[in-house]
Order: C-alpha cells, then structure tokens, then sequence
C-alpha cells in the first residue's frame, strides 16, 4: 500500500489503498515506517507524504478488528507513536499534501510533517464518538495548542469535520489549494526546499520543536538559536550562500554539512 520513489533529491510517499480511503492497519504502519527508514538511508533532501484516491487517510483500518479483543494500546504506543517519531524527525524538510478526510492516525501523520497543505475539500476533525472512541495520534494537543480548549471540545462533540479552508484560518495547518493544484503546489515546494540550504533548514526545524515541545522561553530561544548559527559557520550551504550574496549570484547550496574539500 506504500509507495516510495526517488527523483532529483526528493522522496515521494503515496498512500495508496484507495479502496479503502488509505486507512492504515499494522501491516501498513509497518510498511510506512520502513519507507522513512529507507528515504533516510539514501539522504534525501525534501520529502512529500500524499494519498490516491477520495481520501488522504482516514484513519486506523479497522474493518478487521475485533473491539473485545483489539490491542488498540499495542496499535498506537508500539506501532503509530515510533513512526510519528520517525517522521517527525526526518533529517529534511518534509511535505504532505491532504485532501478528503484526514482523520485519526491520518491527522497524526499530518501533525508529524513540517509542512501541510490542504486542499479546500479536505476534512480535518473528530467524529470517533460514533464509535465511542476518541482523537488520538497527537490530534488534541493540535487542536488545544491551535484552536483553544472550548473549539476543540466543541468539534469533538459535535463531530463536525472543518474544511481545508477551515483549518488554514484557524492555524492547523500551512496553506489550501484547490483540489486540483494541491500537489503541484506541494512538489514544487519540495523541489524549492530539495535545492535550498539543508543545514540552516534543519537548524530551524530543530528550534522549532524545541520550542514546541519543551515550551523554552525567548531567551533560552535566543540562546539556542545562537548556538545553531554558530555551528551553521562551518557548513559548506553557509560558505556557499556568504560568497553567493558578496559575488551578486544565485547560490548553489548542495545539503552539505561541511565544506567542499577544495
């Protein structure tokens, strides 16, 4: 059901499980995550995460599960949270572009992507109390760190599912396209991204979640930010980009983490 190609530095992950609107089983998580392991190993520069079909995910497959027996702990702690890590962490900018219903697990893969954009005709929410279950995969911090803890709870529910458009505004995620533009807004960005400054993006992300996840103040911020330029100096993608500017030329950053050794 994952599909992994290489081309000009970018990975392209598709989900493709149309049949059943990409929802993911434990075979799939696996198959996900050894698809990251693998654009890790050959060093991709920029990643794009996107679905076939009416759906980018809809979830956790559970068309075989038996709720008196389901290990739905073993499913999101040893299976759907190492992957959200993984691609969390990926060493390049990554990409997902999302459209249809983006719900459960398929959120989490979103949430776990430094950059989303949506189509207008996505659908983004929690309507899991039909099943007496709730948001999982990192989808209520999102929407209380995003949208406050009286919005979230009113979408939980009421299991209303916001629009790409929806989402943008409310500061889910990074921009909407129309449907039909979603991923070629969303390649070209990755290509941008694949040709740009690996070293000094990965600085960034890093202070990103830093900030995120530890909740640093500014001046331990500043101070961290500091120390990341100052590393930064070594790059070749530095060097590179000082003689670009004092030469009047564009720069052509090759994702070094040193210098070239001419």
């Amino acid at each position: 059901m994952i599909e992994l190609s290489i081309d000009n530095d970018v990975a392209h992950m598709v989900l493709n499980a149309p049949n059943k609107l990409n929802a993911l089983d434990e075979a799939a998580i696996v198959e996900l995550d050894a698809a990251y392991q693998e654009a890790e190993r050959v060093g991709v520069r920029a990643l794009v995460l996107s679905g076939v079909g009416r759906a980018f995910c809809a979830g956790r497959d559970i068309s075989a599960v038996d709720p008196g027996t389901d290990d739905v702990l073993g499913y999101l702690d040893d299976l759907v949270t190492p992957l959200l890590q993984r691609m969390s962490r990926f060493p390049a900018p990554t990409f997902a572009a999302a459209h249809g219903a983006c719900l459960g697990v398929g959120l989490g893969l979103l949430i776990a992507t430094d950059v989303v954009y949506v189509a207008d005709t996505a659908k983004i929410g929690s309507p899991f109390a039909n099943l007496g279950a709730t948001l999982d995969s990192g989808g209520h911090a999102l929407f209380v760190e995003r949208l406050g803890a009286h919005r979230t709870l009113d979408l939980i529910y009421s299991g209303r599912l916001m629009s790409g458009a929806e989402a943008v505004a409310g500061g889910l995620f990074s921009q909407v396209f129309a449907a039909a533009e979603l991923n070629a807004a969303t390649e070209q960005a990755a290509a941008r991204a694949a040709s740009g400054a690996t070293q000094a993006f990965l600085a960034s992300k890093a202070l990103v979640q830093s900030l995120r996840d530890e909740r640093l103040g500014l001046w331990q911020s500043m101070s961290d930010e500091s120390a990341a330029q100052a590393a930064l100096c070594a790059t070749g993608d530095y060097r590179e980009g000082f003689a670009a500017f004092q030469q009047k030329r564009q720069p052509a950053f090759t994702g070094r983490a040193c210098p070239s050794p001419h």
